[in-house]
């Protein structure tokens, strides 16, 4: 998990690690007349509506790029010119965020104006009324709705490896066995559960292809750089019934980010 997330996020000595500056919006003072408020005194605007249904819940874990400014216009962090997203439990953050992020869906911008009350209550930098803009991207916890079994478009192999590609690459080449490889991935028993994840923990996975679980060995040989993919393995690709080891077939979410 990012605990330097849980304890710098939002703070003001980021501004010196930032290459750039996101100029801030033109209603950061204070929020227009159309923004919505909540009997907490938080205040929101839908910049972008999402394309998902389910709203996070407190205790979840979400991804999500954000910026953040001071209402004199002074941007203090951003995930955006760090140039990668956060990944975190909602109720580790500050309430404002907690509250605000169950009112989104996957694919919605939406700007917050978070009084202090609801930030760090004058207890720390910055202080006042904070303004963000949050992009929420995922809920990586949750399961995908087919994790029970391969849907019917699902591939197969040969072997009895199912799987999805789900985000084309752009990359040509795809990796030998005996190659190492970079990835991200989640991995889910087929009751929903999930048992590992480089995406929660934000590092990716390099390894030896030929040294993993011989589902991973066999599938990841079929894609490329930039391609995400779902597997459905069998447990006789998998862990075939180890104790200590998960169980039956496993799902996993898995994005090739490099060939080494």
């Amino acid at each position: 998990m990012r605990t330097v997330l849980f304890a710098l996020l939002f703070a003001a000595t980021v501004i010196a690690q930032t290459p750039s500056v996101i100029p801030p919006p033109p209603d950061v003072a204070a929020p227009p007349k159309d923004a919505k408020k909540t009997p907490s005194g938080l205040a929101s605007k839908v910049i972008q509506p999402g394309t998902g249904k389910e709203h996070p819940v407190s205790d979840e874990l979400v991804t999500v790029n954000y910026t953040g400014w001071t209402t004199d216009g002074k941007m203090f962090d951003s995930s955006v010119t760090k140039g990668r997203s956060a990944t975190f439990p909602l109720n580790r953050v500050i309430s404002g965020w907690t509250e605000g992020l169950q009112q989104m869906v996957v694919g919605e911008k939406r700007r917050f104006w978070i009084p202090e009350s609801l930030a760090y209550k004058g207890q720390r930098d910055p202080k006042g009324m904070l303004v963000f803009d949050v992009e929420l991207l995922g809920m990586p916890g949750r399961a995908p709705a087919d994790v029970k079994a391969p849907p019917a478009d699902a591939k197969r192999t040969a072997s009895g490896l199912a799987y999805k590609v789900l985000q084309k690459g752009d990359g040509k080449a795809h990796p030998k066995a005996t190659d190492m490889v970079m990835v991200h991935y989640s991995g889910w028993t087929t009751n929903g559960k999930m048992f590992d994840s480089s995406v929660v923990s934000g590092q990716p996975l390099t390894f030896p292809l030929n040294g993993v679980i011989p589902g991973w060995t066999e599938g990841v040989q079929l894609m490329v750089e930039g391609e995400k993919t779902r597997f459905w393995i069998p447990e006789a690709l998998a862990y075939k019934g180890q104790p200590g080891s998960p169980q039956g077939m496993l799902v996993f979410d898995v994005e090739l980010l490099r060939i080494n």
